[in-house]
């Protein structure tokens, strides 16, 4: 086959069915494993600071508020950066972006001891300084879903697109997990600098891996012209984004508004759970809260993700399992959040925390698969906006929290907070919410 035959299909290919993928079988089992350890990778660092800050803040004679700060700053550059993430992976390919950034975050993170430390000899500007490194590292964290998102629906068929993202979504747990076991065993038999050591280097690892294993097979893949039917539509660089047909619709605004109340329970519970235990339950042992709560998270991903699927199949509108599906989500967070303002007891405030965390699960294959529904074109891009007014809680939430608690010591107040945010949350995507495609 000549050269001009061969760009003949290639130029063609916009024209093919949206049921034709671009991944054969064997490279989305390849890109599933490299893009879950990634997302594992990515919880791993960004848990690593709220599992340490005990530790760090007594080292260094850190506040609540100052605690506070240093963890929510993460959030500040996680919002900076997700639009223009999910932009640039629908425009060139998410995978350069997700390479470029892991580099990043992973070497941040390994030199994170070394930062700590020289801040000390600023004293007058030692927290701004960690809080301007954390803000980087959010920016370089930030475009990590968006790209991810932007990838998958480049790559996949419309009917697969949302159980392999919900799927992969679990690596967020997978990564806590991490940071819990591994990271607690480290900290307590060799100290917190060599937590961050370990995790940044398995972070670099990764980064490796993806460039030289799982990307460098990219360059194997010419288009093949025997089998046209393995070109998809969403290969084509899509145009640019009609953000005023997205702002224009109330489901779009719906999802945005929901994702965000959420993510102020899930970033709340994320940044001040190793600290609440820490604090309340002085003798419990580390490397259980770290780890119990975050067990229930895969499971309740696939459950979701069955539950999802037996509704659709059973000709069930794809907005009324949305619906279904979140509120899932929102009604045992809330149930929880709402024993745990009342109870003293460590078994209880562990069982609640571990069914608050088991339900992001749930939303993981209800809100956060929305922008696929709403935006098939330009996935990348809405999930990006989508995150960055669900980051907005990350800092202002997380702030609160160790302003509060500052203040007035009660932990009640937090966890009360949160659930009439989930509340507002439900009500607006019960009423609002829709998977229409908007274009």
């Amino acid at each position: 086959m000549s050269m001009d035959e061969k760009l003949k299909y290639s130029l063609l290919r916009g024209e093919l069915v949206d049921s034709q993928n671009a991944w054969t079988r064997h490279e989305k089992r390849v890109w599933f494993l490299t893009l879950i350890t990634g997302t594992l990778m990515l919880y791993s660092t960004r848990t690593s600071m709220p599992l340490l800050i005990p530790a760090v803040a007594a080292e260094q004679k850190w506040s609540k508020t100052d605690s506070g700060t240093v963890l929510s700053s993460f959030f500040w550059g996680y919002t900076l950066t997700q639009v223009v993430g999910g932009y640039f992976s629908d425009r060139f390919g998410g995978q350069r972006v997700i390479l470029f950034a892991a580099i990043g975050w992973s070497l941040i993170t390994f030199f994170m001891p070394n930062i700590i430390w020289s801040s000390t000899a600023i004293k007058a500007y030692s927290i701004p300084f960690i809080v301007t490194i954390r803000i980087i590292n959010g920016a370089f964290q930030g475009v990590h879903f968006p790209s991810m998102i932007s990838l998958t629906s480049q790559n996949l068929c419309s009917n697969e697109r949302t159980s392999f993202f919900g799927l992969l979504t679990a690596g967020s747990a997978l990564g806590t997990l991490l940071t819990g076991s591994l990271g607690s065993f480290v900290l307590d038999y060799f100290g917190w600098p060599y937590v961050f050591r370990v995790i940044g280097f398995l972070g670099i690892s990764w980064a490796l891996m993806l460039r030289y294993y799982t990307m460098a097979g990219e360059r194997g893949r010419i288009i093949n012209v025997s089998v046209p039917s393995r070109l998809c539509a969403n290969k084509q660089i899509p145009d640019n984004v009609p953000w005023l047909r997205y702002f224009r619709k109330l489901s779009f605004w719906a999802c945005v508004l929901t994702h965000a109340c959420e993510m102020n329970c899930f970033f709340v519970l994320l940044s001040w759970l190793p600290t609440y235990f820490h604090d309340g339950f002085p003798h419990a042992k580390v490397w259980v809260v770290n780890m119990i709560p975050w067990l229930a998270l895969p499971p309740c991903t696939l459950f979701a993700r069955y539950l999802t699927g037996r509704l659709l199949a059973r000709e069930w509108s794809t907005s009324s399992v949305r619906k279904i599906i979140q509120s899932c989500c929102f009604a045992s967070q809330n149930l929880a959040l709402f024993i745990m303002a009342r109870t003293s007891d460590f078994h209880t405030a562990l069982i609640c925390m571990t069914v608050i965390i088991g339900g992001t699960g749930f939303h993981n294959n209800a809100v956060t698969v929305n922008p696929q529904d709403l935006a098939p074109s330009h996935s990348g891009s809405v999930f990006g906006l989508m995150n960055t007014v669900g980051a907005v809680p990350g800092f202002l939430g997380v702030y609160l929290a160790g302003h509060i608690l500052e203040i007035t010591q009660s932990w009640p107040i937090v966890f009360s907070t949160a659930a009439a945010i989930n509340l507002v949350g439900w009500t607006v995507f019960m009423v609002l919410g829709s998977a229409e495609a908007i274009v």
